[in-house]
């Protein structure tokens, strides 16, 4: 295509791309990435969600962001139909180029357990610089909470946002969640936790390490779980901390 020359020839300044709903599939995920691989330094946003570039689009994307002179700082790969395969070309990518992005969204999309271990590694780097992490609908259960939450307490002072709706970490996860919660160097203000089937002790456990550690979040998303009315007691509670930053509770 026309961009797609462009691109190639340095004449293209582009500083963020979005192809949302494009039905871009592998063969034009293919031609795009080779554009970009041919001038990969402008590019500081690419947005890709809702396309169907599948887990072999994503190596071929995996191959520009492995490259030192990629400076891609947001990347949206919102409902890609990007599986455990994809996932570990992405991760290993990013492992060797870990410093400039700051925003990563995999949400709809089917990495599981194993795919968010794979991701955790990356996250447990000390050059990781990820800002913003959206895992919306991604079938996380117990074992993957625990590598990711694993990961972030190695290396908690980045993270400002962490999404996890539609998720089944369960009480069990959320209590790992909590841990790194109360670590001082936590300095998360955004947690999105809807469906995530968390109940009253879940939510005990939440509010004990906000209690401990109040001062960063700014907002807090519990919708569709059933922390009871004893869940929201605590959470009444952390309310009344003075110390407490809330601004969001759902």
């Amino acid at each position: 295509t026309i961009i797609n020359q462009e691109i190639q020839e340095g004449s293209c300044s582009l500083l963020y791309w979005r192809i949302h709903t494009a039905n871009c599939r592998n063969y034009s995920c293919a031609a795009l990435i080779s554009a970009l691989r041919s001038n990969p330094a402008h590019l500081t946003e690419l947005n890709l969600s809702y396309n169907k570039p599948g887990d072999s689009g994503v190596k071929l994307l995996s191959a520009l962001l492995e490259d030192p002179l990629c400076k891609l700082e947001k990347l949206q790969l919102w409902s890609c139909s990007i599986e455990e395969e994809g996932c570990a070309a992405l991760i290993s990518a990013l492992k060797s180029n870990p410093s400039h992005l700051t925003e990563l969204n995999l949400s709809d999309n089917k990495p599981g357990d194993s795919g968010v271990k794979l991701l955790s590694a990356l996250l447990e780097d000390p050059h990781c610089k990820l800002q913003k992490l959206q895992l919306w609908n991604c079938s996380i259960e117990e074992k993957g909470c625990a590598a990711l939450i694993s990961a972030l307490r190695s290396n908690p002072s980045h993270l400002r946002e962490l999404d996890l709706n539609y998720n089944k970490p369960g009480d069990s996860g959320v209590k790992l969640l909590s841990a790194l919660l109360e670590d001082p160097h936590c300095k998360l203000q955004k947690l999105e936790l809807s469906f995530c089937s968390i109940e009253e002790k879940g939510c005990a456990a939440l509010s004990s390490a906000l209690r401990s550690n109040p001062s960063h979040l700014t907002e807090l998303n519990l919708n569709y779980n059933k922390p009871g009315d004893s869940g929201v007691k605590l959470l009444s509670a952390l309310l009344e901390d003075p110390h407490c930053k809330l601004q969001k509770l759902q």
